[in-house]
Order: structure tokens, then sequence, then C-alpha cells
């Protein structure tokens, strides 16, 4: 048992968190004479070793994710949800949320063509909920920083969320709540390509292109938020504002996450720095699911599909769901880290 232990240590730290990298950019800044024990030196630190391993981490999940997500396309996706009904279609649908795109406003567009389709409204918000906020690359990530325990609970706790919201919209019967050009699109019924590996391979790796051009500004600007709270910003501040002292601490990430818009890519640089500096994690993760799932700009995409009434319902099943899941968090903590 205990070479089973050190063999997932060493999994975790040297490839998944690539401490190696980071033991590596240290010696060669000391080198250069620059002391990353100083504040200076740690921030550059941490800048240069979290881009690097987060876009690494970017290059291989996404390969991965858009590989898998080649043998389900709209099209495809549509039949399989279509095969299911009730709780099932739900669990499904967040199950497929999994593998789809990264963010919210590369979701939207899906659900909005199943909607067309005719699937169940709760079916589609299922998936429109699991995507963004818990899709495969955010298990590895939340790995290789938390570990296995806290990576495994949120993905498990997530898929909760949009499965139980999912089933609430749907026993709400709010159809009416869409707006028409979606609920009176024509869907139209694409063959599957048949794709070889080769094929898949050269899509996977266009996704991998694709996504880093998109994502690269946000993980940079999250990186760099990271490096000054990780180096700049007191500890007695954050733990003040985000410690044990302040019972509203899981309110206020999931309120402070909305304005801002980026993927698990761009948050968890930040998440890091904040729980270095005694942030509690429930307060972390509950920042990461408001900006993947809330984000401004993806309700103003979503606002064009539904009506305010749906729009609102549906902002308010996430965020009591990710402020649950932040408490929850807070009162484990103790236990998986």
């Amino acid at each position: 048992m205990e070479t089973i232990q050190s063999a997932w240590d060493f999994f975790q730290s040297e490839i998944l968190g690539m401490a190696w990298l980071n033991r590596l950019i240290g010696s060669a800044l000391n080198a250069l004479g620059l002391d990353t024990g100083e504040k200076l030196g740690g921030s550059v630190r941490f800048f240069i070793y979290d881009m690097i391993k987060i876009m690494v981490l970017l290059g291989v999940l996404i390969f991965v994710i858009s590989y898998i997500q080649s043998y389900f396309p709209p099209e495809r996706t549509k039949k399989i949800l279509g095969r299911f009904h009730g709780i099932g279609a739900n669990i499904i649908a967040a199950l497929l949320g999994t593998v789809t795109p990264f963010c919210s406003c590369s979701s939207i567009p899906l659900f909005m063509g199943f909607t067309s389709a005719g699937l169940p409204l709760g079916v589609t918000f299922s998936f429109l909920i699991s995507s963004p906020m818990v899709d495969l690359g955010s298990l590895v990530l939340l790995m290789s920083i938390f570990g296995w325990k806290v990576a495994v609970i949120y993905v498990v706790l997530g898929l909760v969320i949009a499965v139980s919201g999912g089933t609430l919209i749907e026993k709400l019967h709010l159809e009416g709540q869409v707006e028409d050009f979606i609920r009176n699109a024509k869907a139209i019924d694409v063959p599957q390509e048949q794709l070889h590996f080769k094929a898949r391979a050269k899509y996977a790796f266009e996704q991998v292109c694709e996504t880093a051009k998109k994502v690269f500004l946000y993980v940079l600007i999250g990186v760099g938020i990271g490096a000054v709270i990780h180096n700049w910003i007191p500890e007695e501040f954050i733990v003040k504002i985000l410690g044990d002292n302040n019972p509203f601490g899981v309110v206020l990430a999931a309120v402070a996450g909305v304005p801002m818009y980026a993927d698990i890519f761009g948050t968890i640089p930040i998440a890091e720095a904040l729980l270095a500096k005694g942030a509690l994690l429930g307060v972390v993760l509950a920042f990461m699911m408001a900006v993947t799932t809330l984000s401004l700009p993806s309700m103003i995409m979503l606002r064009k599909a539904v009506k305010p009434k749906l729009l609102g319902i549906f902002i308010a099943i996430c965020t009591i769901g990710i402020i649950i899941v932040g408490y929850f968090f807070n009162a484990i903590q103790g236990y998986i880290i």
C-alpha cells in the first residue's frame, strides 16, 4: 500500500503538478541573480512555472478530450439524449457535458441547437450546467493542484448540481420561457461522418490550436493575478476576507466570480494562489465554479435564447448549488487536504 501511495504521490507531484519544472525554473532564476525568495523573484517564478504548466496540460487535455469529443458531434449527442427519459436523460446529458468545450460561451450554441431539435428543456439545461463546470479537464487540473479527493468530489457535486438543476427546470414546465426563434427552428438531420484515427487526431490537434488561441489571454491574466496574490498580497488580508473569520466568504467568492470570463485554465492559478495564502477550500472552489458557469458574457449570450424568468431561475439554481458546494468543502477541508 505504501508503494502505491508513493507512486501516486510521485505522479501527482512530478507528472501532473510538474514540480520538477518549478525546481528547474527556480534554479535558473537564481543562477541569473534573481532571488526567488524575494517578492519579485517569487512572482517571476510563479508566472513562468504556471504559464508553462497550464499551457502544457491544456494542450494534452484538449487533444485527448477533443479526440473523445469527435465521437459525439451535436447530431449524435442529440440522438443519444433522445433515447432516454426522465432523470436518466438528465444524468446522460450531464455526463455528455463533460466532453464538450471548456467555457459556458462555447456550450450555449450547442444548448440552442439541442433545444431547437426538440430535446426536453430540463435535459438541455443539465448539459448546459455540466459542460463548463465539470469537463474532464477540470478533473485533471484540480487533481494536479488539490489532489484526487478534491477533484473527484468537485466533479461529482458539479454533476449533482447539473442533474438537480435540469430536473427542477423540467418540473417547472418553463418551455414557454424559451425565445420563439429557438422553439420554432427546424432541426436539420445531418448524417454523422465516419472518421478514422488520422482524421480524429487532426481534428483534436486543430482544437488544441484553436482553444489555445482563445484562452491564452485569459490564462495570461489569471497567472498574472495569481502571481500578485501569491507574492504581494499579505496572507493576513486573504485570511481575513476569505478565511475562517468570514462566514460569508463563499457567498463573496461566488458573487466576485460572476463578472469575470474565463475557463478553468484561467481560474486555476488564482485559486492556487488564494489557497496558498489561507483562503478556505470551499471559497476557492465556489469562485472557480462561478467564473466558469455564471460569467457575465455567457449570461448575456444565454439571454438571447431564453426569457428573463428562465434566465433568473437558471442563475438562482446555479448560485445556490455553488454556495452549498462551497460550504460543504469548507466543512470537510480538514479531512481531504
